[in-house]
């Protein structure tokens, strides 16, 4: 019997079973989006800063979160200003300022070569005055550069004009002896050693980097700590774990990598030991969360995010996508004026059953908006089927019409949740009944009945809806089964198919089956995008 238990008790440690992750207990995108929509709320009005300012702008628009334009154009309009008041010059000896303001600027799109009729990128061609701060302003320099590809810029007053190869010669020189670097002394600090890891990510094929780029590899996984975290000046922080993070994240490396496993807890588990559900990241486990923790542990997931989706670096912003900084929101010169642009009122919204689904960044734009709801608070269910009031709904909401109660359907009555829905989508023309009277508010939408809706929708927005028959059949001949569509779908049906609201790429229409959730979502995203 006790060589049995003992043999019981072997195999569940060599499993692992006595262990625990952090990681495990949590969904990174659920965390993400509760994260992203805790520091919109928080930072209302972006601002220069290190707290409060770039970091959140980087972290929010690299998420892919949806968040409302004019929250970018008041931290773009807040910079001008205060490049204007400052005539270009943010900071006197901290040329680290220079290098935040323009990864925020191109995460945006935005080019930080005229803000105010400043380039931005100037100061840092000034090779003694950006690395008056030590290797900390080598290495932010960098990664400023490099994120946009920028060219050195030429700088008239340096006394010593930079070049890369000067700012990762300064940076190897500068590691220690035990393999990593710190802002002074001989000791590794693991938050230094992971930002110059994500300097040097960039010129691994340079024999020089790519040598201390693995001695400093060895030299974190020395230093990790049982649980997976990294210690500050004798001091645990997430802040550590997040630099630990983006560094590998920058190289390629991935957290699984049994360098950077210890206990059977990765770097991430780490990080997630210091988040509150819906409040944020701590410092220190010690404490209540706060701004600083949390904006940097927050792009520290979006990066990871990102290599697990195989896509662009946090700092490799050339798949950025210009933000309009513009307010000019009128829309096309045909647009009925009660047509409005739906505000997003829950930043991050999301659920759990879409995170692999095709259709997840539509119904994650229109749910934030308010346009389109889970059938519970965690669940879309994007598979099922929706019923015409609801299909009514969705349209109302999403071309933010006012409400109005002129309804004609003896089958739609004042104590019905849709009831002003109906009335509004009836009296802009965009539904009709299935008799004279009658709305059959709880069958099922198909696909055609949708179709003709969101080209009525489409035209009080002021798109050009009409087509010819000859268009009309040149557009529908290429699926198989477009006979069986009613005539009175099929110039609606090809409009959304030209416009692309419908995916073209499939081989047929199935014009009187049921739309699911998620391709309705779809539908009405590409229409309003």
């Amino acid at each position: 019997m006790k060589r049995i238990l003992s043999i019981f008790l072997t195999l569940i440690i060599i499993s692992g079973t006595f262990t625990t992750s952090f990681a495990a207990d949590f969904d990174i995108n659920q965390v993400i989006a509760e994260t992203a929509s805790y520091i919109y709320k928080t930072i209302s009005k972006p601002q220069i800063g290190s707290i409060g300012g770039e970091w959140a702008v980087l972290g929010l628009v690299r998420s892919g979160v949806e968040i409302p334009e004019e929250y970018y154009q008041n931290y773009y309009k807040a910079l001008e200003e205060c490049v204007k008041e400052r005539k270009g010059i943010l900071h006197d000896k901290k040329y680290t300022e220079y290098s935040r303001v323009i990864l925020a600027l191109t995460s945006i799109g935005k080019n930080p070569k005229d803000i105010a009729g400043y380039n931005l990128l100037t100061p840092l061609g000034d090779y003694e005055k950006t690395i008056w701060q030590g290797v900390n302003g080598a290495i932010w320099a960098l990664i400023a550069l490099d994120s946009g590809n920028y060219d050195m810029p030429n700088n008239p007053n340096a006394k010593v004009q930079a070049t890369r190869e000067m700012y990762i010669n300064h940076i190897i020189e500068k590691q220690t002896s035990d393999g990593g670097w710190a802002l002074s002394g001989d000791v590794a600090d693991p938050d230094v050693t992971g930002m110059a890891l994500q300097a040097l990510s960039k010129y691994q094929n340079n024999e020089k980097v790519k040598t201390a780029t693995e001695k400093a590899l060895d030299c974190l996984s020395n230093m990790q700590k049982e649980n997976g975290g990294f210690s500050s000046y004798e001091v645990e922080t997430s802040e550590s774990s997040v630099q630990v993070l983006v560094a590998l994240c920058e190289l390629g490396v991935s957290i699984d990598d049994e360098r950077f496993v210890k206990n059977g807890k990765s770097v991430l588990d780490n990080l997630f030991s210091f988040y509150e559900n819906g409040k944020g990241f701590k410092h220190i486990h010690e404490d209540s969360t706060n701004l600083m923790a949390t904006e940097q542990c927050f792009y520290a997931l979006v990066a990871l995010k990102r290599a697990s989706e195989v896509r662009n670096t946090l700092y490799d912003m050339s798949d950025a996508k210009k933000v309009n900084v513009s307010s000019d929101t009128v829309g096309l010169a045909g647009k009925n004026a009660d047509v409005k642009k739906m505000s997003i009122t829950s930043p991050g919204k999301t659920f759990a059953d879409i995170a692999q689904h095709k259709d997840k960044t539509a119904i994650e734009s229109l749910a934030s908006r308010g346009i389109i709801n889970g059938k519970t608070e965690n669940s879309f269910e994007p598979e099922s089927t929706m019923t015409r009031a609801e299909f009514a709904t969705i349209i109302a909401r999403g071309l933010g019409l006012p409400q109005k109660s002129n309804v004609i359907f003896k089958d739609v009555t004042t104590n019905d949740w849709f009831y002003n829905y109906v009335g509004t989508a009836y009296s802009y023309g965009i539904i009709k009944g299935v008799s004279e009277n009658e709305f059959n508010p709880n069958g099922t939408i198909t696909r055609e009945e949708a179709a003709v809706m969101v080209t009525r929708a489409a035209k009080l927005c002021g798109m050009d809806t009409e087509m010819d028959t000859l268009a009309v059949r040149d557009s529908l001949a290429q699926f198989f089964d477009y006979v069986k569509a009613s005539s009175w779908a099929q110039s609606s049906l090809a409009f959304c198919y030209n416009e692309k609201i419908l995916d073209d790429s499939v081989m047929d229409i199935k014009p009187k089956e049921a739309f699911t959730r998620a391709e309705i979502a779809s539908m009405l995203y590409n229409m309003l995008l």
